[in-house]
């Protein structure tokens, strides 16, 4: 099942990543993250420690577009909004809403003077993310599954957005149909879900690092192929800029959830949620269905929903509100664990 495999390959990326290599670099893994364009299965990425622990500063809650524009823009000494910030391409009113939202979460410090808002920084946004890594999870590779795979990556490597792309497979997956028809820039890992330490995967074919600092190119459409298809590709060009602050937005999406938040998007609050350790990691499971339920089985229209009996909600630790709750409180203490504390929350740097 795709779900555990990917569950297996983000703890392991947490806890032995890079392949073949020493840790030098904080390393935070998230899972289904990407555009509106594509979705990326495993995100890894690799942190200043230091800028890391400066990012700790401005929270755990991702900061979105918006509000990086107002925190990353935001002056030393009080200046008045439209000055201090880059031109915006929509209305200043929504700059301004920004502003206030990022003063309400105390990211930066507000005031109005003669009619106008001012603001000023509290903390320089640090420069913490030094590469991202995307890894599409595919267990399981048929032909027709790996012809796909291959088009992904292809897609993957003109846009270029991420430092590196890699597919983790199967120990026995690493067809011919990725190592001949791949691109070469997209690295190969084999895992070994049995396996829950270092060598639980290897390198099949090393990638080759993306040029993320210049213009990619995002494929939004090719031909099927065949005698009678003479139909163009059609594609656009996604700007430097735009994907360094996609990249940004990305990882600070990455910073919030992690690979745990899963649970958020299932019924923890039914009576037949458990989590059962498998040899890789910890997965959800459901007696009901007899199995390891993905998040679209797990939802609010699954015809075996049964709400926990409200006895187990009133017992005491450490199923205190419930077993579904107590799972919860786990995953989400586990995923804090990876979050530095900050250097100092003093009031301004």
């Amino acid at each position: 099942m795709e779900f555990g495999f990917e569950l297996a390959v983000c703890q392991w990326a947490e806890r032995h990543w890079p392949p073949d290599g020493e840790r030098d670099s904080a390393v935070f893994v998230a899972r289904q993250l990407g555009t509106k364009h594509r979705r990326l299965d495993t995100v890894v990425l690799e942190c200043d420690p230091e800028g890391l622990a400066r990012r700790a500063r401005f929270g755990d809650r991702h900061l979105d577009s918006d509000l990086l524009g107002v925190v990353r823009h935001a002056p030393a000494e009080w200046a008045w909004y439209r000055d201090a910030l880059p031109e915006p391409d929509y209305p200043w009113r929504y700059v301004r809403e920004a502003v206030t939202r990022a003063a309400d979460r105390g990211l930066v410090e507000r005031r109005t003077r003669g009619g106008r808002v001012q603001l000023r920084r509290r903390w320089p946004y640090p420069d913490w993310v030094e590469r991202i890594v995307a890894v599409e999870n595919k267990p399981d590779l048929s032909a027709s599954a790996a012809r796909d795979l291959v088009r992904q990556l292809q897609q993957d490597v003109a846009l270029g957005l991420a430092d590196e792309v890699w597919v983790a497979t199967g120990t026995d997956q690493a067809t011919a149909a990725l190592l001949g028809d791949g691109p070469v820039e997209a690295g190969i890992l084999a895992v070994d879900t049995t396996d829950r330490g270092a060598g639980a995967a290897h390198t099949v074919w090393r990638p080759r690092r993306l040029a993320v600092e210049e213009r990619g190119t995002r494929i939004l459409d090719r031909p099927e192929g065949g005698g009678h298809d003479a139909s163009a590709w059609r594609f656009e060009y996604a700007s430097a800029d735009w994907k360094k602050r996609k990249r940004l937005e990305i990882a600070e999406r990455a910073y919030e959830r992690g690979w745990r938040a899963y649970v958020e998007s299932m019924r923890s609050d039914c009576r037949h949620f458990e989590m059962r350790p498998t040899t890789a990691v910890a997965q959800p499971f459901c007696p009901a269905k007899g199995h390891h339920q993905t998040t679209r089985e797990c939802s609010g229209d699954c015809p075996s929903f049964e709400p926990e009996p409200p006895a187990w909600r009133q017992q005491g630790w450490p199923v205190e509100g419930g077993p579904g709750q107590a799972v919860e409180r786990l995953l989400d203490r586990q995923r804090a664990r990876h979050r530095p504390e900050p250097p100092g929350r003093e009031e301004r740097d």
